[in-house]
This record gives C-alpha cells, structure tokens and sequence, in this order.
C-alpha cells in the first residue's frame, strides 16, 4: 500500500541534521541485541547493506539518487562494518548509511528489541523552541522533576534545532533505546536545571515462536496489538447539530470507516479536524476523506516518480459533501498525508487552517520487509521513497511544510496548566464557547497500561 507517512506506530517524525550529529549514533547505543560474536554480526550487516542497496537501486525515485553515489556510498559503510565489534554497532552503519539520502520517506527499520523502553514525558517542537509537552504520573521524570511548559535546552548533551529533533528521536527511540536520558531544561520562570531521568525497562524474549503450543507467545503479541490499537485509535465529540470534533492520530482508515465518521459529520454545521501529532498514513485514506468536502472531483497533485508523472486524483464520495464550516488542526509533527490534506483545503480554501507550521516531510514511500539468518532468522525493514508529491501550485512541500493560516501557539504556562488555547480556538471559529481548560481535557495523553 503506498504511504504518505512516516515511520508506522512510532513517536517520531523524519530528518535532516548535520553530519556530525551522524556521527554519534553508534557512541549512543547502548542495549544489546541477540548475542552474537562479531564476525556473525558484520556478515549480517553487510547482507543488510547489500539488501538495502538493492532496494534503493531498484525503487528510488530519483534516478540520480540525490547525487550520492551508491556502489561507493555502501562500500564505504562495508568498510565501516568491518571495525565493528557489536551488532548494535553494525546497525548504526546501517541506519547511517540510510540517512545521508536526507529523505523524508527513505529510512532504514531496524530488527525488533527485546527490551522494550518507556521513559514516561515526551518532547515536541513548539514553533521554534522545544518543550516537554507531556509527563507520565507516577514516573520518574514526575519524581525528578519534569512538567509539560520546560523548554528542553539538550538531550545527552547535544542542543538541536527543530529540523534535528525527528533524527534525534529515531536516534534514542528506535536505533538506541536508553535506560535514561540526561536532560537541560528550563523551566517557565528561567531557572535551568540538569535532570538525569530514567526510563521503565520491561524485558522480553530474544526468540519469538508462532508455532502450536507456543500461545503465550502469541498471546503477547496480540496483547501488544490491542495495546498499539487503543493509543492510536481514533477518538470524537458529536456536539449537537453544531460541530463533529475528530482527533485524527494516523490515516489509517478504510474507506467504508471514514465515510462511517463522515456521515457523523455531515449532520453537524461545522466540523473540527485535529490533526496535530498525525505523522501521515495510506493514501487511500487520504483520497477518501478529502472526496468528502468537494462536490467534483480534486487535484491533489502530480506524483513524480522515475519513470513517470502521473496526477494524484481524490474522487468525490457521493453527491452530499459535508458543505458546513471546516477548521483543521495542526503543528510541528503533523507530517505527510496530513499536511498534504491541511494544504488541499487550504489551497481550494474550503476551511481554515490553524496551530503550527507542519513537518515537511512529504514524500511517498513503499515498505520492503526482509529477514537474514538461517535457523534464527532476524527480522527487518526499508522504506524507500518511490515518489515525490508536486502541489497543484508547482511546489513541493518536502523540508518546506504547510503554513496555517493562523498561527497559534501554546505558551508554557498553557502547557503547565493542562490548557488547549489553539483547541478554544478552533471552537470559537466553529461556531462554539469551549474554554482553554475545557479543551485540554477532551484529548488527554494516553500512556502504556
């Protein structure tokens, strides 16, 4: 299924940075996979390396490939492969060698962990400045400290500019997960502090079996579903005959589910889409949910592909579209599909579009799954951007992002209090009274139970 998204079911956005930061990734592993010695773990990573190739050689869009050169690229990284002593270290190279295409949808999905890390606060870019947004009860960034409104100043001694905080996270949450973070904070009244935060570590098995009487295996890898289903599910106020309010996480909705939710909103006279922290999802998705605001079919664009240019239609749902007022929500990690959906509406101005400047990061791309290893096989991925998407305006919104019409910010005091103004605000303009402190309560931050 093409995806106009970012990487599935994880709490982090796409990336550029500098290439010293490149650098640190191996220095920052720090739990070990599979023990394996090191001669087992550089032939695996070299018959990574040449799967990864393969795959990019064969699918990425640009027949230049960004002007790197492939075959010495990934002889460079075998090189590297070479001199290291782990298997965390071998898949750094990896990763690294991935990164330097500096592509959105062009990412390299590491093997699965055992150990599985929870750190219990999570970070976001507010404008240009990083806060903590959200602090788990009970954990120890509580204990420490830590209060959604603190300005982070560095993470494990490194500072960062918006454009790095998506390769930082892809860093510590999924090359690298930690058993803790040093933190540089500032809190709202100015005061820094250094803040050693540790993180919940639950253990799991190195080997998974699938085969009959294995059901404890299975059983945890259903739990662990319904677990993911329940964090990214979609949630949604019928307000009278006023206003559908939808919180958006992913596009990941069949077709006959969004019109399901649509229907909901064409009974309303206004609706409110919050697409804020929505990394992307299918495109089918996205087609679906915007045929059901124009009466003819719309332009999303032209799909820039190899070997063709081909338009990017969304057919209209029926002959009744919602017609009642629109507010779409976003901010910093609203990412593909969802800020090419917040652009259509703007461009063909069929609603207003408020909050942050989104992510930037718009391509399409395509999964490939592999596995290495005879006996015990190991398992992993890559996505390789198959298309870049051009707006009807000629531009694409790749490193560049989608502009609301509003911009609207929370202030750390808002963050510290628990209160939503951009939230208010899109109620306001939907025609509603919905307080600040109303509006933070109606989408609270869910955590693993």
């Amino acid at each position: 299924m093409p995806l106009l998204s970012l990487m599935p079911s994880l709490p982090l956005r796409r990336f550029r940075i500098s290439s010293a930061v490149c650098l640190l990734i191996v220095a920052l592993f720090s739990i070990t996979t599979v023990a394996q010695t090191p001669g087992h773990s550089r032939d695996m990573g070299r018959s990574m390396l040449g799967v990864i190739k393969s795959d990019i050689k064969k699918n990425y869009y640009d027949p230049t490939f960004r002007g790197v050169d492939l075959d010495l690229h990934f002889k460079e990284a075998e090189e590297k492969i070479k001199q290291a002593s782990s298997i965390t270290e071998v898949l750094a190279i990896v990763a690294a060698a991935v990164m330097d295409f500096n592509d959105s949808h062009t990412y390299f999905v590491p093997p699965r962990r055992a150990t599985r890390v929870e750190h219990g606060w999570q970070m976001q870019m507010i404008g240009d400045q990083c806060y903590i947004v959200a602090v788990q009860p009970g954990s120890d960034a509580e204990a420490k400290g830590l209060r959604p409104g603190d300005r982070v100043i560095g993470v494990e001694g490194l500072t960062f500019k918006r454009k790095d905080l998506p390769k930082l996270q892809y860093m510590f949450y999924v090359l690298s997960p930690r058993a803790g973070m040093n933190l540089v904070i500032e809190k709202p009244n100015g005061q820094r502090q250094k803040l050693s935060v540790e993180a919940r570590t639950f253990e799991g098995k190195t080997v998974i079996s699938l085969e009959p009487g294995m059901a404890n295996d299975r059983s945890n890898l259903i739990r662990e579903s319904e677990t993911l289903a329940r964090l990214y599910r979609h949630r949604y106020y019928e307000i009278g005959d006023e206003v559908f309010l939808w919180k958006m996480p992913q596009f990941d909705l069949a077709e006959r589910e969004v019109d399901e939710l649509m229907g909901k909103a064409k009974k309303r006279k206004a609706m409110i889409l919050d697409l804020r922290g929505n990394g992307g999802g299918a495109v089918s998705t996205l087609l679906g949910l915007l045929g059901h605001f124009f009466d003819t079919d719309i332009k999303v664009g032209e799909l820039k592909r190899r070997s063709e240019t081909k338009p990017l239609i969304a057919k209209k749902r029926g002959n009744d579209p919602f017609k009642g007022k629109l507010v779409v929500l976003i901010d910093s990690e609203s990412g593909s599909a969802a800020e090419v959906f917040a652009r259509v509406i703007q461009y063909e101005k069929r609603g207003t579009v408020i909050g942050d400047r989104s992510a930037g990061l718009v391509m399409i791309g395509k999964t490939y799954d592999h596995q290495v290893g005879a006996g015990l096989v190991v398992y992993y991925g890559m996505t390789v951007t198959d298309a870049d998407l051009i707006g009807t305006d000629g531009k694409s919104l790749e490193n560049v992002g989608v502009t609301p019409d509003e911009l609207m910010l929370p202030k750390p005091v808002d963050m510290a209090a628990g209160r939503d103004p951009v939230l208010a605000y899109a109620a306001k303009l939907a025609g509603l009274e919905i307080t600040p402190e109303k509006a933070g309560e109606l989408f609270p931050v869910e955590w693993r139970k």
